[in-house]
């Protein structure tokens, strides 16, 4: 590195000028970046990190390690304190200026693009206790129905495809019914297991999209009825989605118009799972009453999710939802950890659309 060299701290602070442009010109940020730029990027990962048979986050922690090191040993070599202390700082703003250049530019300039939800035409809003007993009925009735078609007994079902099948698919199912969405997405991004199983839970996540490589993870010690939605969700943030409620609509989405009666199952699910925290949380007594009548089966799946969660405990769930709430806004998403919840409200509204379509 030449003595004068800022060079990556100077296009760090370039990308930042831009990002605040691009939040005050949404619209001319998705024609360019969103719909142009970033799908140019999508294919070119997809087409190469994409097929390494491992998580290529291996290879950037490498590159950090092979920097880093590189660092110390240049640190070592420099002559007198005061130029000992030029350098550090020298090379902590390249570093940052680096990684806040490749995060914008490779994925992050997503998030100053236009709501997915205005793009649909959705107006999400907050049900009422009526509106989402009714809501919940129907999802009651497809978690039942698609049930069958996985599994004709009352047992909890504990296992599925094999995860490269299961990638696979979900993939397939993407590229096949984002037409329904009127989205432009493209490429054909990967979702793999990140080991070891369990790693990712501790941290309190169960998936995550990595901009740096291009490439989604799930922990493989996901619940396997929990796998076909989350693959969904990380492959919408593969397509520059950025809000987690947004992801999660997809997901439900292009699990619930697929022909395979697992994602089916799966994504109907995960919707039933969130219209029971809302229930609970908007009239606990009157939810207890009505969980009674549960058939068996779907009380034996949400119970087995729910002891597979438990059985690996986040070192600190408050750390990782603090930390994920404070990045999440301070990149433009204003419910923050919060838009997670927003699935029943996008999902009524859509429901509300395509009926008035029909």
């Amino acid at each position: 590195m030449a003595k004068k060299d800022w060079s990556w701290a100077i296009l760090g602070i370039l990308a930042l000028i831009i990002r605040y442009f691009a939040v005050q010109n949404p619209e001319a940020t998705d024609e360019i970046y969103s719909r142009k730029f970033f799908p140019g990027i999508r294919n070119v990962i997809d087409m190469t990190l994409g097929n390494l048979p491992f998580p290529s986050v291996y290879l950037f922690v490498a590159t950090v390690l092979f920097v880093l090191g590189l660092f110390a040993y240049r640190f070592y070599l420099r002559q007198g304190w005061k130029s000992k202390v030029v350098y550090f700082f020298q090379a902590l703003a390249n570093g940052l200026g680096a990684l806040i250049f490749f995060f914008l530019v490779l994925w992050g300039f997503n998030y100053q693009r236009t709501p997915i939800f205005q793009q649909l035409s959705l107006n999400p809003k907050s049900l009422n206790l009526e509106q989402l007993k009714s809501e919940i009925e129907i999802t009651k009735r497809l978690v039942n129905q698609y049930r069958g078609r996985v599994s004709t007994d009352s047992l909890a079902i504990n296992s599925i495809m094999e995860y490269p099948e299961l990638e696979k698919l979900v993939r397939a199912n993407m590229n096949e019914n984002l037409e329904i969405l009127g989205l432009n997405f493209t490429g054909k991004p990967r979702t793999k297991q990140f080991p070891p199983p369990g790693f990712m839970r501790k941290m309190g996540i169960l998936g995550i999209y990595f901009p740096f490589t291009g490439e989604s993870y799930i922990d493989p010690s996901l619940h396997p009825l929990e796998q076909p939605f989350t693959v969904a969700h990380e492959m919408a943030h593969s397509y520059g989605v950025t809000d987690e409620g947004e992801a999660n609509f997809i997901a439900w989405v292009i699990c619930t118009n697929s022909d395979d009666p697992l994602l089916r199952y799966s994504g109907h699910l995960r919707l039933f799972q969130y219209q029971l925290r809302d229930f609970y949380r908007i009239a606990p007594d009157e939810y207890k009453e009505w969980v009674k009548n549960l058939s068996v089966g779907i009380r034996n799946d949400l119970n087995a999710i729910r002891e597979a969660s438990e059985r690996v405990k986040p070192l600190s769930l408050e750390l990782s939802r603090r930390s994920n709430d404070i990045f999440l806004k301070s990149q433009g998403v204003k419910a923050g950890v919060n838009s997670y919840q927003q699935l029943p409200m996008l999902a009524f509204s859509w429901r509300k659309r395509m009926n008035l379509q029909d």
